[in-house]
Parts: structure tokens; sequence; C-alpha cells
């Protein structure tokens, strides 16, 4: 993970002792920290939760979110959350992957038959098996939200078949995971923070990315990346954490208010995910983006060589092996 640059290393710093009083105190203000935009929907759940968590805290527990990266990029959010400089962040479950092992299992590539099918999964003992196991590396995973299917989209031409992604300069998370399944495709992976697509796509530095429809509307890339071909390759979800510096500080009665309003804020959440993920297709298509549907089968016939790579444990094979039965 990239180190904090020397500015937010200080503010972490400077922030820790005030983070620890407000919360020792039991009167604390919580920060939370998204890179998405306000009317995003992990920004409108946090929100949400807040609310329920103030009301029936009678005031004493109060969340504060900070959207659009206000606290740097989600590698920052997660320092700082390990720090307790945070006491929350939003992040995709590809930024933990190389602190949380089992979190690389349902980023898998073609693991999830369906939004249904992932669903089931992360709302069983196999969501909260994978939330538990960041405990470890000092973070509490306190629900998982939805951040659709991610698929491929092309400044030049669109992407039909796996023969298509050959050469191709592709921009991924920086995970080890996202880069080996580009590698598999034949492309040649980039990985870079989302802040730096847009530019790298309108320049040239990279041919391509992949995300879901609402990133790559609200994001912009759209307009510079006509081509969205619906691969639908990864289901990658989201964490919501909370650092576990802080979380033991409080209260029983307050952990378990936090807990059950992040729990109660994921249908929410869902909600609105497929609500703004109609909306920003129509918008992208009305902006004059193609939408492709590719030979999905091209694709997950060469995925072998990832699962051999990352399924490396007894516990993901086992999880893994849950996953695919579940019905």
């Amino acid at each position: 993970m990239p180190r904090l640059t020397s500015l937010r290393a200080a503010l972490a710093a400077a922030t820790l002792p005030f983070a620890f009083a407000g919360v020792a105190a039991q009167a604390a203000d919580l920060r939370s920290a998204d890179i998405h935009p306000d009317d995003y929907p992990t920004v409108l759940a946090v929100r949400h939760m807040a609310e329920q968590v103030k009301q029936r805290s009678n005031g004493k527990l109060n969340i504060k979110v900070f959207s659009g990266a206000a606290l740097g990029n989600e590698n920052d959010s997660i320092e700082q959350v390990k720090l307790g400089a945070l006491s929350m962040a939003r992040v995709s479950s590809a930024a933990m992957h190389n602190i949380c092992q089992t979190t690389r299992v349902p980023s898998l590539p073609f693991l999830f038959r369906s939004k249904e099918h992932l669903h089931k999964v992360l709302d069983s003992d196999i969501g909260e098996q994978i939330l538990k196991s960041c405990e470890k590396a000092g973070f509490i995973g306190l629900a998982w939200y939805d951040s659709g299917s991610r698929s491929m989209y092309t400044r030049n031409k669109p992407i039909k078949t796996v023969a298509d992604t050959k050469g191709m300069k592709i921009r991924v998370q920086q995970s080890d995971l996202s880069v080996a399944m580009v590698e598999a495709l034949g492309g040649n992976a980039t990985p870079m923070p989302m802040g730096e697509v847009y530019t790298s796509l309108k320049t040239g530095l990279v041919d391509a990315a992949e995300n879901n429809f609402p990133s790559y509307e609200s994001a912009h890339h759209y307009e510079v990346a006509k081509y969205y071909s619906l691969t639908e390759h990864t289901m990658t979800p989201e964490i919501l954490l909370f650092s576990k510096r802080q979380w033991d500080k409080l209260s029983s009665d307050d952990q378990k208010l936090l807990r059950d309003a992040a729990r109660e804020s994921v249908p929410y959440m869902r909600k609105l995910w497929d609500e703004r993920e109609g909306k920003s297709r129509a918008i992208v298509e009305k902006a004059g983006s193609q939408i492709i549907e590719p030979d999905k089968a091209s694709f997950s016939a060469v995925m072998k060589p990832v699962y051999d790579k990352f399924v490396t444990t007894p516990e993901m094979k086992d999880l893994v092996a849950r996953i695919q039965a579940v019905k």
C-alpha cells in the first residue's frame, strides 16, 4: 500500500488524540470517508446510517461523512482508519486484497452467477466470515455494499471477445488480483487511483478501463471512452470498515448500535444502487456510448490461472466451493 504523504500523515497524527478522546468520553464525533460524490449510493447509505445512529444514541454518536475523496484516496482512507484517525471508510474490497487475504474471494472473476447469488452469499455466514477475518489487520467489517458488476470500456474500439483485449493498456484497481485478471486476458494492466483515470483515458496513457455503470457515468469516463462492453467480469463488493482502535474504546451497546445501523443500511443502499445503475446507463447511452454484448464465455475460459494463483489457502478454497454451491 502506498504511504500517506507527509502532510496527510501529519494530519492523521494530529487528529488521532482528539478522535480517541471523543470516543473515550462516549460522546463521539465519528468521521467517515468515501471517494465518491455526494449523490452516490454508498455516500447516501452512510448518511442514512448516520441519521439512525444519531437518533438511536440520542446524539451521543455523530457520524460526519466526507465524500468526493476529501480525505484522500481509498488507500489513504484505509491507512487512516487503521491508525484510528478516521472512524470509518467505505472502500472497494479490492483495496483490501493485500491487507486481508480472504477479501480476494468475492473479487474473483466470474464467481457469481447473478446479483441475487451475490446477495445470498454476502448476507450469509460466508460474508460474515470474510468481514470478521479483517479484524486481525486492525479493521471491523460492518457491512457489505454493492458496486454492481464491473465491465470494460474503451477509447478506440469495442471489446467483443477476449481476443480484442490482447495488447490493450487497461487501467485496473491497485490490486494484484485485478492485474492478474487483465494479464490472463492478454492485456497490459495499468494500476492507478480512480482520480487519475479520466485524464489517462483522454491522453491515451491507457486504452481502456473497467468499472460499473454509476462510476463510468459519475466520473465522466463515458466522455473519453465511448465503447462499454458488458463483460461483467467481477462483482467486487464494497466494504464499510470501522477502525478497530476506536471500536475497542466504545461500549458494547454502542458497538451493537453501530453494527445494527450499518446492516440495516444495506437494503437501503441496494435500492439506491439499482435506481442509480439504471439512471447512469440511460445517461451514457443518451450521450452516445455504445453498449456491447460480448462473448462472455471467451473471457471466463481463460480465468483458471487467476484462480490457481490467488485461491491458495484451505480457507479460501473452502469459501470458493461454498459460494459456488449457494443456489
